[in-house]
C-alpha cells in the first residue's frame, strides 16, 4: 500500500479566503500582462545575468543623457528598472508558491488515484457474485482501449 504523504482538508471558507486573496493581488498589480506565446518569444529577456547590465545602463543614460536621441524616455526607463526591482521579490516568492501548489496537487491527486486503483482491483477480485459486475465494467471503462481504424492500403502496381 502506497506512503499517505497528505492527510488535509480545504474547507470552503480558507479555499475563499484564498481566491479572494489572488484577487486582491490581481487588484493591486492592475498592470499585469497577459502575453500570447507569440508575444512572449518575441520579447528579449531579462534573467539574473542581465540585472547588472541594464543596472549600468541606466547608471550610465543617468550621467551621460548627452548621447541619447530626444526621443529616448530615461524616465520611462527608469521606472521600467524600478518596477523590475520592485516585482522581483513578488515573482520569487510567487513561483516558490506555485511550485508548492503544483507538487502538492501532484501528490494529492496521485493519492487519490493510487486509492482508487486498489478500490478497482479489490472489487474486480471479489467483484463475481457480489453485486459489483456493473460497477466494476464501469470503472473498467477507464482501461479500455479504442480501436484503431485500419485505412485500407492502396494497390501497388
Amino acid at each position: 500500500m502506497p506512503t499517505n504523504q497528505i492527510s488535509a482538508t480545504l474547507i470552503q471558507s480558507d479555499r475563499d479566503a484564498v481566491l479572494a486573496a489572488i484577487a486582491t493581488i490581481k487588484q493591486k498589480l492592475p498592470f499585469l500582462m497577459d502575453l500570447t506565446p507569440e508575444e512572449r518569444k518575441a520579447l528579449p529577456k531579462m534573467g539574473d545575468k542581465s540585472r547588472a547590465f541594464v543596472s549600468k545602463a541606466l547608471e550610465v543614460a543617468t550621467q551621460n543623457p548627452d548621447f541619447l536621441p530626444r526621443a529616448f524616455d530615461l524616465n520611462e526607463m527608469r521606472k521600467d528598472v524600478q518596477l523590475f526591482e520592485t516585482m522581483y521579490p513578488i515573482v520569487m516568492a510567487m513561483a516558490q508558491l506555485q511550485e508548492l501548489l503544483d507538487d502538492t496537487y501532484v501528490t494529492v491527486g496521485s493519492e487519490a488515484y493510487s486509492s482508487a486503483l486498489q478500490v478497482y482491483n479489490y472489487a474486480k477480485a471479489s467483484g463475481q457474485g457480489a453485486g459489483l459486475e456493473a460497477v466494476v465494467d464501469e470503472l473498467g471503462q477507464r482501461f479500455a482501449r479504442r480501436t484503431k481504424k485500419v485505412k485500407p492500403q492502396q494497390a501497388v502496381i
